[in-house]
């Protein structure tokens, strides 16, 4: 299928009570609105394909740029493409989920990560400590340089009340994947959790809300989910 194609299928899958929520959200023009979910029957006729994914990417249609990620080949994708793709995030559920998804699963996460998050651009920035979150789910702990995480955790604490606001949503998601899933950080994270207590951040018209960071390590933890591991990131 041609990426033209795709698009004609993906508008046939939109709907606007979708289109009504994506917005709210925060999802710009133009886009279908279609469920993340019948998108996926798209990916099971597709698989991965890098120059189809680049191609979506590139429209700068939301459904399609977030489909560009569920088919991306994170082996074949170049640090040059993961620039652009976070440059052009039109908002957070591409941003963050993604350009972050398919950046850690790449070889380029952690350098394109400490990049990012010294941006002035929100969303570039959060999607380099998005990028980071990931990384923490996906790399076993040996794989992972604890000492400079620790160095971020410090970070956030200093700075995240400054933070611009999808930034500030993303570093209170850092500090949850380093609890969890990162077992030697756990006790630091949850002292760096208590130390930025609660984050505000304006979630528009939406019922989202803001985890407790402290609470949401602490109950995964009763859960027996500290160390949790995924095989990819995106999902």
């Amino acid at each position: 299928m041609t990426a033209e194609e795709i698009l004609h299928e993906l508008q046939l899958m939109g709907s606007e009570q979708t289109k009504k929520t994506w917005a709210r959200h925060g999802a710009r023009e133009p886009f279908f609105g279609v469920k993340v979910g019948d998108m996926k029957t798209l990916v099971k006729h597709i698989k991965k394909n890098h120059d189809l994914s680049l191609s979506l990417y590139e429209t700068g249609n939301s459904d399609a740029m977030y489909l560009a990620g569920l088919i991306a080949d994170e082996k074949k994708i170049s640090k040059s493409d993961l620039q652009r793709w976070a440059e052009n995030a039109p908002w957070y559920m591409i941003s963050e989920y993604t350009v972050a998804w398919i950046a850690a699963e790449s070889p380029h996460g952690w350098e394109l990560a400490l990049e990012w998050i010294d941006s002035d651009r929100e969303s570039v920035a959060s999607s380099g400590w998005a990028t980071l979150s990931n990384l923490c789910l996906i790399r076993p702990d040996n794989q992972l340089d604890l000492e400079y995480l620790k160095k971020l955790l410090d970070r956030v604490a200093a700075t995240l009340p400054q933070a611009l606001n999808r930034v500030r949503y993303t570093m209170n998601g850092f500090v949850m994947a380093c609890g969890i899933s990162v077992a030697p950080l756990h006790d630091y994270a949850i002292e760096t959790a208590e130390k930025v207590g609660e984050v505000h951040v304006n979630v528009g018209d939406t019922a989202c809300q803001v985890p407790l960071a402290a609470k949401y390590i602490q109950n995964a933890e009763e859960k027996g989910k500290i160390g949790y591991k995924k095989k990819v990131a995106r999902c």
